[in-house]
């Protein structure tokens, strides 16, 4: 059995291959249920999560399970708030190939997914990146989405500004597809109404991103709130945007920017426009309009962690 490393991981999973390899996933016949996801309870400070994500493919190919430990307090002590560990067996026969790096996995895919719903849903000549959150998914967000838009200003958000500039100064500028101008910012709403891209990548239980902030044809990319009591965008973003998420079950679970708005009755199911196995099948456009606002909420599927340890062990 091999074992690959955070950095073998890396090197293997470039961006635009990564966003392929997805495309080609969200095509296929790939078994993936619900994660299994379960709340540590913690004698002092925040609950801890542990995610169970399996999923393989339908014939042949690969078996695959992430196990992912989520620690919200982590940063306290040094510490990244999420661990995990990825293992892939053959899907004939069950044998373990391979333990792969789950936090680089996960941080690459879940790039990867935005920016493959991005080539989608985001105007073709998008040049403004708003980053919204400075914690381990900014910089792979930030590469994910120039390896699809012609991405060459970034404007950087957090809630802590100097962690905002620490990330400013130390984005490796060799991983983009080319120069940006990279800067930061503390005044979010003007920042919204000058991109063409935000990205959130947070742990927000209150929503950052209100609807009046929003300009016309801007694509919003949601990736914190992986849980129905977590929030980046308000009611009013959703209702105003075309809807549109990694996988309806997974999403309309655990997602509380959509969860809670199908709660309050801002929208209903019939308003998500389609997942990102409809738009990879071509069963549904994307972006209809260059005014079109379009929002995309990801929860995350063991699908994309399939496909990316796949890619990995078989070199391509």
């Amino acid at each position: 059995m091999r074992h690959f490393s955070a950095a073998e991981v890396a090197a293997a999973l470039p961006p635009s291959a990564l966003v392929e390899a997805l495309r080609d996933a969200f095509r296929s016949e790939i078994v993936t249920p619900l994660r299994h996801h379960h709340t540590i309870a913690r004698g002092s400070g925040e609950a801890a999560t542990l995610l169970l994500m399996p999923s393989w493919h339908r014939t042949g190919g690969y078996i695959g399970t992430k196990l992912v430990s989520v620690f919200p307090g982590n940063g306290r002590r040094g510490l990244p708030a999420v661990n995990g560990v990825y293992v892939l067996m053959d899907g004939d026969t069950g044998v373990p190939v391979a333990v792969l790096d789950g936090k680089e996995i996960t941080v690459r895919r879940t790039a990867a997914a935005s920016a493959l719903a991005a080539d989608y849903l985001a105007r073709p000549d998008a040049r403004r990146l708003l980053m919204i959150g400075a914690g381990a998914m900014a910089p792979h967000l930030i590469a994910a989405h120039c390896a699809v838009r012609p991405i060459d200003t970034v404007t950087i958000w957090a809630r802590d500004p100097a962690k905002a500039a620490a990330l400013a100064r130390d984005l490796d500028r060799a991983t983009l597809p080319r120069p940006c101008a990279v800067a930061v910012t503390t005044d979010l709403p003007a920042a919204l109404a000058d991109a063409d891209v935000a990205s959130a990548a947070t742990l927000a239980t209150e929503a950052l991103i209100h609807g009046g902030d929003l300009p016309p044809g801007i694509h919003v990319d949601l990736v914190g709130g992986f849980t129905p009591a977590m929030r980046e965008a308000d009611d009013a973003a959703v209702r105003r945007a075309s809807v549109f998420v990694d996988t309806r079950t997974g999403a309309t679970t655990e997602a509380g920017d959509i969860v809670q708005p199908l709660q309050a009755g801002v929208i209903t199911a019939a308003d998500i426009r389609a997942d990102l196995f409809d738009l990879a099948a071509g069963r549904h456009r994307g972006r209809e309009t260059p005014a079109e606002i379009t929002l995309f909420k990801s929860v995350g599927t063991a699908l994309e962690d399939l496909a990316a340890a796949a890619r990995v062990v078989d070199g391509r």
